[in-house]
């Protein structure tokens, strides 16, 4: 009975559902395509067997990269369905498809509606489905199981915050996590709090983000950058949410240094030209890296309108601020700017990553600043002198890299944990 009003209010809701489509699709043309999948509608694919990972956006995407790899080598006569939700997680994926050619096939996964979600299981009818990180969806939960369909949630986090939320709708939710057969968690915390909403079988297997080698062409491309640019002190805001490039702009004032280069990177493509009116406003000299110029003498700003080079981005840097926790956002993902061996400023609200920036802080590998103008005043203290600036970032450096280095290994320990899913004769 849960379900069924669970479904019903969905259908009823379905006419908003399409609006906020529209609205979106205002900013982002790509939401109009493929609107067929979204209810359910497929091409038949190959005949392969197949195995499905559901990767949201493009965190849930490059995070599951060593996972795919690990996939595709070791189940050569499988191959892999990859589904999104967004149309940018859809473009992260493509270079999955470039580099194994007729082994991905890519969709969106279906609203979570029973009629959709029976057809999207009848089209591909995948061997395994693994969901990465917070996908729990009651129906599709459901129609899997009906259909024999083991379902893994990899990579698995639960934070307090959405704990709770789950909590208060714990007769519609609680049966869908039942329902995963394992459950592969980032953490102990992650672990205990899928267990208290009725996780089964739950094993701690770590960020498959730590296992997410910086691709060379891209750590080659921020050296030219920086080379290009010369001996600029460089200060990257990465991944920045609504808000927050305001706060920063309004605290540059904090530094007094004429050669500072600011980077800034929002976190979604659709902001880019809000961010650069912003810029505008403020009268601040800024150059788009679409425009396919770089940074002059003159230039305070370079606003880092691009998808797939956040890497360059951090090989770039002196050291970044990661967005998403200046605001009560939750933070962003610092494991790859760790990769890159830049250091990191954190702000108060990472609850989206709790472990990850604990451990990191920790390490020296990062700081935690309480808001914006405490950041600029820490990027002004770390430049301020340049003998002691140099040493404490190159400390913050090795850090970064000793601590990318010491949390690898949850590709593996995932792998091994969903193999019998996979092959459930190899059960011993």
């Amino acid at each position: 009975m849960s379900r069924l009003l669970y479904a019903l209010l969905f259908y009823l809701a379905m006419p908003l559902v399409w609006l906020r489509l529209l609205w979106r699709a205002i900013r982002q043309a790509e939401y109009l395509q493929h609107l067929g999948e979204r209810h359910g509608h497929y091409r038949q694919p190959s005949g392969r067997p197949l195995i499905w990972l559901h990767a949201v956006s493009v965190g849930e995407t490059r995070a599951a990269e060593p996972l795919i790899e690990a996939l595709l080598g070791d189940y050569a006569q499988h191959d892999l369905l990859l589904t999104h939700m967004t149309p940018t997680g859809r473009a992260a994926g493509l270079d999955l498809l470039k580099k194994h050619p007729g082994r991905i096939i890519q969709a969106y996964l279906p609203y979570d509606l029973p009629h959709a979600c029976r057809r999207f299981l009848d089209v591909f009818q995948p061997r395994v489905g693994l969901l990465m990180e917070t996908e729990i969806w009651p129906n599709l939960m459901a129609a899997a199981r009906q259909r024999g369909v083991p379902i893994a949630l990899v990579n698995a986090r639960l934070s307090l915050r959405s704990q709770r939320a789950y909590a208060r709708a714990r007769w519609l939710i609680e049966p869908a996590i039942a329902s995963f057969a394992v459950v592969a968690a980032q953490t102990e915390a992650d672990g205990e709090r899928l267990r208290e909403l009725a996780a089964r079988e739950v094993a701690v297997c770590g960020n498959l983000k730590f296992d997410v080698t910086p691709a060379a062409e891209r750590l080659e491309l921020g050296a030219r950058w920086r080379h290009a640019i010369g001996p600029r002190r460089i200060w990257l805001v990465a991944s920045t949410r609504e808000g927050e490039e305001a706060l920063i702009l309004d605290a540059l004032g904090a530094i007094a240094l004429a050669d500072l280069l600011v980077v800034v990177v929002p976190r979604h493509p659709q902001r880019f030209d809000e961010v650069a009116r912003l810029l505008e406003q403020r009268r601040l000299s800024y150059r788009r890296r679409s425009s396919g110029v770089l940074p002059d003498p003159a230039t305070r700003v370079w606003l880092g309108d691009s998808m797939g080079e956040m890497a360059a981005y951090y090989a770039l840097a002196d050291i970044a601020l990661i967005g998403g926790s200046l605001l009560p956002f939750g933070g962003q993902n610092l494991i790859e700017a760790a990769a890159c061996g830049c250091p990191v400023l954190v702000g108060e609200h990472t609850f989206n990553f709790a472990q990850a920036s604990q451990d990191a802080v920790a390490s020296g590998a990062a700081r935690r600043v309480a808001d914006a103008r405490q950041a600029a005043l820490v990027v002004a203290q770390l430049f301020g002198e340049p003998g002691d600036a140099r040493q404490s970032l190159d400390a913050m450096r090795a850090a970064a890299m000793r601590f990318s280095a010491a949390h690898r290994g949850a590709t593996a320990r995932t792998l091994a944990l969903i193999r019998p899913l996979i092959e459930p004769r190899a059960v011993r």
